[in-house]
């Protein structure tokens, strides 16, 4: 194993998994109850995923385990310096009874990118596919088959040794939790209302916005906050020079009235893989597409002068939410809603749930 935080895929041989059960295993019945309902991210299934990294042994140890506590240091660096990244991914069931993901080998990339950026060990490509591989094949029968239900798959990594001083921890824990999630929007999708923060940013250039790490989301727990107290649902922010960033956890798209599709370009965004497959599929159908910088007077007069026709955010969790209106202290503006957000959203959800072609090669089987 290499001692450096860098691997490559090259031949990897893949990881020995120890399987250890989880004796206090929901029963059949107990499982098909929970996933009546399983609401978003408060039900979890039976086991998880447990792999080392130490800058003597690399990725080592690697396990399935009973799902449960975790038992740290209390000097473990993490909890001093926030050194932590994570991912977001669904696994689906079809008609076949098969378990698929989607563009998991994206997610896997973005793992890396904002392991880079947090200055931890990059996890190869294959090692996270396998991963997702060895917890479906124990709790596979935790992916729901209801309308719009998915299995909802959470890696992290974390710094783990137990150090207080200041540099790159020579010790992490990757871990692979998953839980049962129901249809996003309860009695159809609606649109939502949006707060403009004017007085917190979410990211700065050079710093981690486009990492998918803790801080950036516990930054973004003040105005969202403030969004809730304004009567709105999201929190949308601007980046330093002014310009439309993305919201607290989605990014967001502006359709104009010949049919372009605008998204805010910059360092300090999440690069969405919903996003660009949502991009892609515009592109399919001969949609031109433009990622550059969106101010904040070209989307109030946009919406006002007709130029812009439809805004959406979009996101793993939700897929699509079209935006009603966007709201800050000096003002209200209705948002319109367009057909292009909900045509996409059911192309996109149809190839991830196997109703429709899959002409890109985006569906990856887990459970063969």
């Amino acid at each position: 194993m290499t001692d450096t935080l860098a691997q490559t895929d090259d031949a990897l041989a893949p990881l020995d998994f120890a399987v250890t059960r989880n004796l206090a295993a929901k029963s059949p019945s107990e499982r098909a109850q929970l996933l009546e309902n399983p609401g978003f991210g408060t039900v979890f299934t039976d086991h998880m995923v447990d792999v080392c990294w130490s800058v003597k042994g690399g990725w080592h140890r690697p396990r399935v385990q009973p799902y449960g506590p975790i038992s740290l240091d209390p000097a473990a660096a993490v909890l001093h310096y926030g050194q932590e990244i994570f991912e977001g991914i669904k696994a689906y069931r079809h008609a076949d009874g098969g378990v698929y993901t989607f563009r998991p080998e994206q997610n896997a990339q973005r793992l890396q990118r904002s392991a880079r950026r947090l200055a931890l060990p990059e996890l190869p490509t294959e090692y996270f596919l396998q991963s997702l591989r060895e917890l479906i094949a124990v709790d596979g029968d935790w992916v729901p088959s209801g309308e719009d239900q998915t299995l909802y798959l959470r890696p992290f990594m974390f710094a783990k040794e137990a150090f207080l001083g200041v540099r790159p921890a020579q010790k992490v824990a990757y871990y692979l939790i998953a839980s049962p999630a129901g249809s996003y929007f309860k009695g159809g999708i609606q649109p939502v209302k949006i707060w403009l923060s004017e007085r917190y940013q979410r990211a700065a250039k050079g710093g981690t916005g486009a990492a998918k790490t803790g801080g950036n989301y516990a930054a973004s727990l003040l105005p969202q906050a403030e969004a809730y107290e304004n009567g709105c649902d999201q929190v949308v922010f601007l980046d330093a020079d002014g310009n439309i960033e993305e919201l607290g956890g989605m990014n967001i798209l502006f359709v104009m009235k010949d049919g372009t599709i605008v998204t805010p370009a910059s360092e300090t965004i999440l690069d969405g893989i919903t996003r660009n497959s949502l991009l892609q599929l515009a592109r399919d159908r001969g949609l031109a597409v433009e990622q550059r910088p969106v101010s904040l007077s070209e989307w109030r007069e946009g919406v006002a002068s007709g130029d812009i026709t439809e805004v959406f955010a979009c996101g793993t969790a939700a897929v699509i939410t079209p935006i009603g209106a966007l709201k800050a202290a000096g003002f209200e503006d209705a948002q319109p809603i367009g057909e292009l957000a909900l045509s996409l959203r059911e192309e996109l959800t149809d190839i991830q749930y196997g109703r429709r072609e899959d002409k890109h090669g985006w569906l990856h089987r887990l459970d063969a």
